[in-house]
């Protein structure tokens, strides 16, 4: 049996960085799918999540290179994407490739995407993310696993929508504000999810020409643009990481000091 052996008994003393969240770079790299320019991430956390996202980009078509001089920076361009599809084989090992719906429908019309798990929609059900996107106007149908997704004839874009999820759904938020943020018209989203992973999502939009407003409440409010751009961001830090370290402190004493994105700078 695995097990950690820990001496302790004495004050914890130095520096630590605290890696980019995975639940808000997963999304953030589904993101980059919404232009045709290329984007660069910073603070990309190296997990096996993260390497199964840049699997299922490339497999449309996304080129992404990581910076040689530092691994957690990378640049994706999602210029000639040809292959607006998530096939089971990538999807059954995570269920945020879920994400990828929203972008692909707003951005090419139309998208292929297993069902997380297989066929059977189970305990954590896809079903609000599907009445919405039907609510911007979409046309989905579940076909042998798959969520097939597109525009009615004749319609080249969503359209806004009043939003009301049944209940608080975190990829359901952010898979909305992607669809919506090139869609006809205003998006109002209720009983929004308000993590930080929610709000790191919404800024990185913005810096792309997003029109966003009420991240980070239970109302958020995006305003359709005609098309976005690339843009640098990075990833915000994991807070269960930095909450992991501050207990730690908390319960040795000592003098540490946590690092976040972009070198913020706190002392425990």
């Amino acid at each position: 049996m695995d097990k950690l052996l820990i001496r302790g008994g004495r004050r914890l003393q130095g520096e630590v960085t605290i890696s980019g969240a995975k639940n808000a770079a997963l999304p953030d790299l589904c993101a980059t799918l919404l232009s045709a320019e290329p984007v660069t991430l910073a603070n990309v956390p190296q997990l096996q999540d993260v390497s199964t996202t840049f699997k299922l980009l490339a497999n449309m078509g996304v080129v992404a290179e990581r910076d040689p001089q530092d691994a957690s920076r990378v640049t994706l361009d999602a210029g000639q994407v040809a292959n607006p599809e998530a096939p089971y084989e990538l999807v059954k090992t995570m269920r945020a490739s879920i994400l990828v719906l929203g972008p692909l429908l707003a951005r090419f019309g139309r998208a292929r995407v297993s069902l997380p798990g297989g066929c059977a929609i189970g305990s954590r059900p896809v079903d609000q993310h599907i009445k919405g996107l039907q609510a911007m106007g979409a046309q989905i149908t579940v076909e042998h696993g798959y969520i097939m997704a597109k525009l009615p004839a004749g319609q080249k874009r969503l359209h806004g929508a009043r939003i009301v999820t049944d209940m608080v759904t975190v990829t359901g938020t952010e898979n909305f504000m992607m669809a919506a943020a090139l869609a006809d018209g205003v998006t109002v989203l209720e009983n929004a999810a308000q993590e930080p992973e929610i709000t790191d999502l919404a800024e990185m939009r913005i810096k792309m020409g997003a029109q966003i407003e009420g991240h980070g409440s239970s109302r958020i409010t995006i305003t359709g643009v005609e098309k976005l751009h690339g843009c640098e961001h990075a990833v915000v830090a994991d807070r269960i990481e930095a909450g992991t370290f501050l207990c730690a402190v908390a319960a040795t004493g000592g003098d540490v000091f946590i690092y976040g994105r972009a070198g913020e700078r706190f002392a425990v």
